[in-house]
């Protein structure tokens, strides 16, 4: 796989975000590219034009780990861009590029982890891969992201939900946020699984049928998602304020555990344990149409 032109993206939508001022240069009235020119970025680095010219281009190929921290640091990258970085300059090494690691199975976990999901009652919990195919869930977690499960298109992608099914825009009452995230994550994926086919398979889908997705794809924005707040609003319970916690699996390359809490005796935690009244009082409900049909 051939990453120059993300290379290139990259780095040009990162030096075109600085402003000579913050950097301590003089603006100038005469300036045709927005941002710092290659030349002044090459300078702060501590670098040859020829040479920061050469990695804009695309070549990060044998870019030691201190030139890159300098970029970095004149670039003004914070850690989950710096890393991102990293993972571009990884690609483009030739063993890296040579290599293939394995494809991640997308429709199923080991049997262990969906027990573990089982076991947490008081909580939404759920696993995806890097494509953001929700692999699986526990009941809360299904029971909120109801509309999502709706479809009969297999895997459920979370991906796709935000950016191909209008309900995404009530389930998240802060569309815009969740979207902009989830490209952050898939961008940052992106750089780190290189070769993985189902990723591109998702961004190409998207890119071809969402204008807000190839917007944001665009801006080349990368984020460290790990924990936060994220608001819900659920047809049932109404809004659900809830804490998370994205861990990545050992175990598993590629795939993340994401467990949504509430506060203690907040409203969400009642609202949850609605959810999971209003989830039971369905499965029975089924259960008994099941029967009866028989």
């Amino acid at each position: 796989m051939d990453n120059r032109g993300e290379i290139k993206d990259f780095l040009t939508t990162r030096r075109g975000r600085i402003r000579p001022e913050q950097v301590g240069l003089p603006a100038g009235s005469n300036r045709r590219v927005p941002g710092l020119r290659r030349s002044e970025v090459a300078t702060l680095a501590g670098l040859s034009v020829e040479y920061y010219s050469r990695i804009e281009r695309g070549d990060l190929a044998g870019v030691s780990d201190a030139v890159l921290a300098a970029l970095a640091r004149t670039l003004e990258l914070d850690d989950a861009e710096h890393d991102h970085l990293l993972d571009l300059a990884h690609a483009a090494t030739p063993s890296a590029r040579t290599r293939r690691p394995p494809q991640q199975k997308s429709t199923s976990i080991r049997p262990a982890l969906q027990s573990m999901l089982d076991a947490m009652t008081g909580a939404a919990a759920f696993v995806c891969n890097a494509s953001q195919d929700m692999l699986a869930t526990n009941h809360l977690a299904r029971g909120l992201y109801s509309a999502m499960y709706d479809s009969a298109e297999r895997p459920i992608n979370h991906s796709r939900f935000i950016f191909l099914d209008p309900r995404s825009q009530i389930i998240y009452p802060n569309w815009q946020r969740a979207a902009d995230t989830n490209v952050a994550i898939l961008r940052t994926e992106s750089g780190r699984h290189p070769h993985d086919r189902r990723l591109a398979q998702v961004i190409g889908e998207l890119s071809m049928r969402s204008e807000e997705f190839r917007g944001r794809w665009a801006a080349h924005h990368v984020r460290r998602h790990v924990s936060g707040t994220k608001t819900f609003r659920h047809h049932i319970v109404g809004d659900i304020e809830l804490g998370f916690e994205a861990m990545p699996l050992p175990g598993d390359t590629g795939l993340t555990l994401t467990v949504y809490t509430p506060a203690p005796n907040s409203p969400a935690e009642e609202a949850m344990r609605l959810l999971g009244s209003w989830l039971a009082d369905n499965n029975s409900r089924t259960s008994q149409d099941s029967t009866n049909r028989t």
